[in-house]
Parts: structure tokens; sequence; C-alpha cells
């Protein structure tokens, strides 16, 4: 059987007894139902269009028909292929109301895989019954097509296939079809659904996005129109020279999230390196005491903040410097560089993993008391208390410090549980742009803000003291929190009235050289297009 190169998945549904499996039809108000069938074999009694359509036998016999002159006027959607995604959207295809007929090369072994009600055949023959067809096969199965080519003349032919690595060949899939077939109208769509979420989600209830285009703009509108009716959201790409582009998206892998997983991916590399020297390597080097036991929980532990804030305040540093680019041409209309646009369009991932590494140091600092490395250090810090005759060892500072510690920390970790979960397409489309905003920008620098708090009080005092400079390095907490006490200084900097005052204007249209006479509100003063960067 032949396929078009996506994931593959068996069809298996299945009716027990004499349930009933009931759909309404796209076009009318009949209602399809099918009694006691099975797709594991496929086996069906019959299949009845209830409010005046028609009632078809196994062997295709029609024992009743009202309304048939109605569904005789739509021709039938074609499928050249009876692999997985062919039966797929072959039974999506029948849940939208819609008539099937499929083309195989071994009608009679495939038809066993189909329901009755599909007109299962040659391809010359589902191809002269069909005016839009679904080329359900690879690539190199085209040329096969070649002797039906006066058949799929002024045919709509939807190209479904993808390739096995970006840009396999010198012209996308659906070019290399339109020039085998030139008199036929070529649509390249539905590449990007697998046959698993083409066949599961009921219709109506899918939100993925189907990405069509062709040089024939009937054919095209035709197309997204039947997306539409089988519950999908088109979208029209244009021309077919953007097929390449569209075949390409499902071999991505995480294209969006390769810069800021290799940024944070360096971050912990460095941060991990620089507290293995400092908290291994110079103990066993000065006195020869052994601490590599504190490698896979304390140490990664030290990383996991570092890691966490860098990436937050990452965040909001490329705002920053996208507003001192404003500022300093004094437009809002010159093009960003081509590293601080990547940068700003990779601030969801950045915080996204943010917050993933701020989970994992909670995670992490939940269990440093279980350790048992640790309950040695407290019975001997209890026996030298007993030793030395210390029966009250309270220090009123350090206990505030580490309260407020933990409560900045929890703090933090909430706001910025409440950033990830407004970046969900789901909520985040549920907001308008000035909650959204509020969120995402103003409480984001709050939360940066807390996070700082909760850094300079686990350091407290230590950055003065001269023990904690191991191998003349400053402390962990002290290079961590250097970016972000520089983003705040620059948001404090923006806020200035006189900043904010020129940066506003600037994102409302206005220019350095403009003048403008006319008073606040005007016309000058006003944009029809709104831009925050920050």
């Amino acid at each position: 059987m032949t396929g078009t190169g996506r994931n593959r998945v068996p069809v298996a549904v299945s009716a027990v007894g004499s349930a009933r499996f009931a759909f309404r039809a796209e076009r009318g108000n009949s209602i399809c139902s099918f009694p006691e069938w099975q797709v594991s074999g496929l086996k069906m009694d019959s299949i009845t269009l209830v409010s005046g359509s028609a009632t078809f036998l196994p062997n295709g016999v029609k024992i009743a028909s009202r309304g048939a002159a109605k569904d005789a006027a739509c021709p039938p959607v074609g499928i050249i292929g009876s692999g997985d995604f062919a039966k797929s959207l072959t039974m999506r295809l029948l849940r939208c109301g819609f008539r099937v007929v499929v083309g195989s090369r071994h009608p009679k072994r495939a038809a066993e895989f189909f329901p009755h009600v599909v007109d299962v055949t040659h391809h010359e023959d589902a191809v002269a019954k069909a005016a839009v067809i679904f080329m359900a096969i690879h690539r190199e199965n085209y040329a096969a097509l070649w002797d039906l080519k006066h058949l799929l003349s002024e045919k709509v032919l939807v190209d479904v296939s993808n390739n096995r690595r970006l840009d396999q060949y010198p012209e996308s899939n659906a070019e290399y079809l339109a020039s085998l077939f030139p008199e036929s109208c070529v649509v390249k769509g539905f590449n990007v659904i697998s046959a698993w979420a083409m066949q599961s989600a009921p219709k109506g209830t899918s939100s993925q996005q189907v990405f069509i285009c062709s040089n024939s703009l009937v054919a095209r509108q035709q197309v997204l129109e039947l997306a539409r009716q089988l519950g999908f959201i088109p979208v029209d790409m244009g021309a077919l020279s953007t097929s390449r582009d569209i075949e390409n998206m499902p071999l991505r892998l995480f294209s969006a999230w390769r810069g800021p997983v290799l940024t944070a991916v360096a971050l912990s590399i460095v941060s991990f390196a620089y507290s293995f020297a400092r908290d291994i390597v110079h103990p066993y080097v000065k006195s020869r005491q052994s601490s590599f036991y504190r490698i896979p929980v304390e140490v990664v532990n030290h990383t996991l903040p570092v890691v966490a804030v860098t990436l937050l305040a990452l965040v909001y540093l490329s705002g920053q410097l996208a507003a001192a680019h404003q500022l300093y041409y004094g437009t809002k209309y010159r093009r960003f560089p081509a590293w601080l646009e990547g940068w700003l369009q990779s601030r969801r991932q950045l915080g996204l993993l943010s917050f993933f590494f701020s989970c994992v140091h909670a995670l992490y600092s939940l269990v440093l008391p279980m350790r048992r490395s640790d309950r040695y250090l407290l019975l001997n810090m209890a026996y030298q208390q007993v030793h030395a005759n210390v029966e009250n060892s309270w220090n009123e500072e350090e206990v505030w410090r580490v309260e407020m510690y933990l409560s900045f920390g929890i703090m933090s970790l909430g706001l910025l549980s409440l950033l990830a979960v407004t970046s969900i397409p789901s909520v985040n489309s549920a907001l308008n742009w000035r909650e959204f905003s509020f969120i995402q920008s103003t409480l984001g620098y709050i939360g940066l803000l807390i996070a700082t708090f909760h850094g300079l009080l686990f350091g407290w005092r230590r950055a003065f003291e001269e023990d904690a400079y191991r191998f003349y390095l400053p402390p962990t907490f002290v290079l961590a929190l250097v970016l972000p006490v520089t983003v705040i200084v620059g948001k404090t900097l923006l806020l200035l009235p006189c900043v904010s005052r020129k940066l506003r204007r600037i994102r409302r249209g206005w220019h350095t050289h403009q003048k403008c006479s006319e008073p606040p509100g005007s016309s000058c003063h006003l944009s029809p297009e709104r831009v925050t960067i920050m």
C-alpha cells in the first residue's frame, strides 16, 4: 500500500454491538448513521443517510433515495493512495459529509481497509469521478500517473507529501508534481497534519492550522474552504513557490528553541564549571578536603538559579536594547539588527526556560535536607555545640535573612509561573493587549526584582568576606546578579520622565526631526499602530 511519507498510524475505531456512530453533514441537514462497523477489519453492514438522503448496502446498491439529484450534483473527493494517511483522510471526509472515491493499484485488497460506502477502485476510475484529488502517495510514485495525464487535466491535485529531510530535492514535491501535470491545478496542503490528528480530532474541535498554497487562485480558495469544512484552520500562503517552506515545516525540530536552548546550555556549563572550581577544586587543593560528593546535588543546585535569573534578565534586556535603538535613531521605523530581531522573537522561549530552571532549583532545594551528608553535618554541629557547652545558638540576624530569602524565592517563582501560564496560546488569546502587557512587562520586572532580592539575601555579607573569594574568584551569586541588576538599572533609566516621554512619542510615530506645534492628543501625537518592545 502507498503512503505519504508522514507519521504512520493504524486505523483502529470500533463500535460495539448495535451502537450507532452518527454525525451531521456539513452541507444540508442530513445526519449519517453508521450501525455496527469496525475499522480494524473495516466491516460495515450499511450506511443510512437520514432525513431525506439514501441508504446503501455493503455492495453499494442504493435502496432508498430522496434528494439524490442534489447529492449527485456534488462529485466525490478523490484520494490516490491507500496508506495510513489515505485511510484517516477518508474517515475525516466521511464524518464531514463528503463522498469519497479511493484509487489504488490493488483495489480489491485495499477495499478491505475502507468502509463499504467508499468507492475503492483503480486510479483511472477514481481520477475520472473526482474533481478534487488528494495525492496521498510518495513523490517517487508521481510518474506512475503519467498515463492518466489527459484525465488529470483541469483537476485540482492536492499534494500532501513530505520529505525525509530538509530541502531533499532541488524543487518542492508540489512544484515537481506541477511540472509533470502542467494542465492540472496543483495545491500544496494538509502535509502538516499527521494521520493520527486527521482521524482522531472531532470536527469543529481542532485548532490545528493547515497551510495551503497554489498558483491557481480558484483552486486555492476551493481547498481553503475544504479545509475549513473539515474542521481545520486554513492559512493562505500564496503562490506555489512557498510550498518548499510548507514542506519543511514538519521536518523542523524546535527551530525557534535552538538559540534559547543553546544559550541555556552554555550558561549551565559555564556556571557549573565556575561552581566546581570554587566549591570542589579549591578545598581539595588548599587542604586536601574531598568534597566531590557535593557535585550531584549541591553544585548543580548552585548552577540552576544562576541560569534561571540570567535567562529572565535576558528576556528584558533585549527590550531595553530595542528601546535604546529607537532612542538613538529617533524613530521606530528603522529596522533592528538581525541579531536583535532574533533575540526579541525568542523572548518567550527564554522566559519558559527560566521558569523551567527555577522549578528544578526549587525541587533541588527541597531535597537538600534529605541528604545523608546533610544529616551527618547536622549531627557534627550538634556535637560541637554540646562540647562547647553552648546552650542557645539562636542568631536573630541569620533567622531573618533565611526567612526573607525563602519568602522572596517563593514569590519570584509564583510570578514566573504566572508569566509562563499567560504564554500559553489559549490563555493568551483570552487576554487583551493591555492585560497581557501588564503581566508580561510590569509583573515580569517585579518578578526579576524579587528574584534579585532573593539572590542578595542568599549572599548577604559574604560578598565582603575575604574567605569567600576562592582562587580570587567572587562568589557565584555575585556573578549571577550582575546582569539582573544591570537590567533593573536600565529600566529605571527608561522610566525617567525625560526618557519615557520621548520613547513614548517615538513609538507613536514621531521622528526626532519632526516638529509638532499641535497640543498633545492631536493627530500628530497619535498613531494607528501600537508597538511595545519591552
